[in-house]
């Protein structure tokens, strides 16, 4: 039966660099245009930690060099980043399509998704952006007034505030055209952060997360199903150590306890996890799945990735 389905990228099926990129959409499209394939209405949203970061590094540097030109706030810098992701993935999806004699447009909406000005996070950065820095390299940056962290014993990296999504601004066209049969890339690197003043919306000095306005996502457009695509094939509880468990289904309230047990890292496996658990308990009937990139097919399948239910009868781990 078809199914509506929001996917949401992570960094691995981009790349960190143009390079990386031109060819790991290549790759996320045959994936992605598998499901399509099937059947399934697919509506796509990805994330952008180093595209941004790379983009208000480079305006930055521009703006030392030519003085007249102001700082490049950061929410232009996402809207930039929507743009050159999305250009390189619509195309890759494409050329996937035509190449499997499938006649569906697709397009990428430069989207909008408004935060609340008071929200807690502007007080406390958290988000990670750009690229993997040194230590030497973060004491630089803090140096700034930036502030830096160091990520899951990957590196260090700088942070911006993460405020939580409450609408899309662009949902009624981004519902338009999944209507018409297209295939939507929307909410790009979480979204462009603004903020409302009457009629008029303001941009905002941080970045959405990109798993958190996916669910808002869904649950807007109504879909039955959230893949969270991520570096594992499926999510572990006391990852890296002797008692390591991949879990297989798993319905809300065992993963709410998972949660509150702090078996998940910040800025890591935590916001995917939130924002399944978000998108399941918004009707009964609809499921999360977190899982690889080329195992989503599988995944929704039922032979792979962490499945996020509702109701199961018991927690299934490996």
């Amino acid at each position: 039966m078809k199914k509506r389905i929001v996917i949401a990228l992570g960094g691995n099926a981009l790349g960190d660099t143009l390079e990386e990129q031109m060819i790991a959409v290549k790759s996320t499209a045959k994936a992605i245009v598998d499901l399509i394939e099937e059947g399934d209405e697919v509506i796509i949203s990805h994330g952008n930690g180093p595209q941004v970061g790379m983009i208000n590094s480079a305006m930055t540097e521009f703006h030392k060099t030519n003085m007249k030109y102001s700082i490049c706030p950061m929410s232009v810098c996402v809207a930039m980043s929507q743009g050159y992701i999305g250009y390189d993935l619509q195309n890759a999806i494409r050329e996937e399509l035509l190449n499997r004699n499938i006649n569906k447009g697709v397009a990428t909406i430069i989207t909008q998704v408004e935060v609340d000005e008071r929200d807690k996070a502007f007080e406390n950065p958290t988000k990670p952006i750009g690229a993997f820095m040194t230590k030497k390299e973060a004491d630089s940056i803090v140096k700034e007034g930036k502030k830096v962290i160091e990520d899951s014993g990957r590196g260090y990296r700088r942070v911006i505030a993460s405020p939580k999504p409450i609408r899309i601004v662009e949902i009624e066209t981004i519902k338009a055209l999944i209507e018409n049969n297209q295939v939507v890339i929307a909410c790009g690197g979480g979204g462009i952060p603004v903020i409302s003043k009457g009629n008029h919306l303001k941009g905002v000095g941080a970045v959405v997360d990109k798993d958190y306005a996916s669910a808002v996502l869904a649950k807007e457009i109504n879909a039955d199903c959230l893949v969270i695509l991520t570096a594992v094939e499926k999510v572990a509880i006391n990852f890296g150590k002797k008692d390591e468990q991949w879990l297989n289904e798993v319905n809300v309230n065992e993963m709410k306890l998972f949660l509150k047990s702090g078996y998940f890292a910040p800025g890591s496996m935590k916001p995917k996890v939130e924002a399944a658990i978000e998108f399941v308990e918004s009707r009964k009937d609809r499921y999360s799945i977190i899982t690889l990139l080329e195992k989503a097919k599988e995944g929704i399948l039922g032979k792979t990735g962490t499945r996020i239910v509702n109701f199961s009868t018991k927690v299934k781990a490996d």
